[in-house]
């Protein structure tokens, strides 16, 4: 379980095919890894991953074919990538609740400087958009955001300058793809109840 409270940008610095996905090496200078030990997650880019292995400031992952088929960037070697490492339960929770489990991927319509802070319109898949509330909370590639605005097939955002500053949202332009994960608790909703809803 994460926050999408992102600790760290990291960079795949290698990557090595596996019969069913690839293995990456992701080095960061600033992601604490004293306390990460095999078989620990951490999140790259929203995907709860499985450290296999660590050495020398890095740390390894496995990503199956799966997840490279419902993800993107994922398997670019010199790609900048947003980390987070497990949440305990007695961390803060700062952002929302976040699996890491990608539920689809989003477009990046527009990306414009708005004041101090930047404007984000990001098209969503058509299923996913019954998740999504305004005001709810949304992940995009690991990063817990607030939803300002919504419309038929969009959503707006404002990324305030420590967001920006602080992960690799600040690279995004008209065209980008995105990993998208809605508010798990939308999902639960749904579920109890026995029938879709519309949590607009």
């Amino acid at each position: 379980m994460f926050t999408g409270i992102i600790q760290a940008i990291g960079k795949i610095t290698h990557i090595a095919p596996l019969d069913d996905g690839v293995s990456l090496r992701i080095a960061s200078s600033q992601l604490d890894l004293g306390d990460v030990k095999t078989g620990d997650s951490i999140a790259v880019n929203g995907v709860c991953l499985t450290v296999t292995a660590i050495a020398e400031g890095q740390f390894s992952v496995d990503v199956s074919r799966e997840t490279l088929n419902c993800t993107v960037d994922m398997d670019k070697q010199g790609n900048q990538v947003n980390l987070e490492k497990a949440l305990r339960l007695s961390d803060r929770l700062g952002g929302h609740l976040v699996s890491g489990h990608v539920d689809g991927v989003g477009e990046v319509i527009t990306f414009t400087p708005a004041g101090e802070s930047h404007l984000l319109v990001l098209r969503l898949p058509m299923p996913l958009l019954k998740y999504i509330a305004k005001k709810g909370s949304i992940t995009v590639n690991g990063v817990s955001l607030t939803v300002n605005t919504l419309t038929a097939d969009q959503v707006e955002i404002n990324l305030i300058p420590h967001t920006i500053s602080a992960t690799t949202l600040n690279g995004l332009q008209a065209g980008a793809k995105v990993n998208i994960e809605v508010d798990m608790l939308a999902r639960y909703v749904e579920r109890l109840i026995g029938k879709q809803v519309n949590l607009d």
